[in-house]
């Protein structure tokens, strides 16, 4: 059973950091996608960085680009987003996803929700201006 747990959310103010973990179980690294999306009150569920485990190749969404860092440790199994320079459009609940392996979801864009089918149950960021 896979299970994807968010952790390192929280209140900051505008310029400050934070570092979202993800622990992955019962999913195996090594070939397949991860990413980060995220949902502010409103609005549609974005994906802002995503990592490729089997190489490392990263992505990131404009919004993001040069602020934020997609990394993983494998030996921890774990993937995380290094945020900095927050602002306060970065408020909203961080969600990080596991991708289903095979050619059927390899074939999707990085940021298209229905590639991924393990979800965490959310971390929430809120940056204060």
């Amino acid at each position: 059973q896979v299970q994807l747990v968010e952790s390192g959310g929280g209140s900051v103010q505008a310029g400050g950091s934070l570092r979202l973990s993800c622990a992955a179980s019962g999913y195996t690294f090594g070939g397949n996608d991860m990413a980060w999306f995220r949902q502010a009150p409103g609005k549609g569920r974005e994906g802002v960085a995503a990592i490729y485990t089997g190489g490392g190749s990263t992505y990131y969404a404009d919004s993001v680009k040069g602020r934020f860092t997609v990394s993983q440790d494998n030996a921890k199994n774990t993937v995380y987003l290094q945020m900095n320079s927050l602002k306060p459009e970065d408020t909203a609940m961080y969600y990080c996803a596991a991708a289903g392996g095979g050619r059927w979801y390899a074939a999707w864009s990085v940021f298209s929700p229905v590639k991924y089918i393990y979800w965490g149950q959310g971390t929430q960021v809120t940056v204060s201006s």
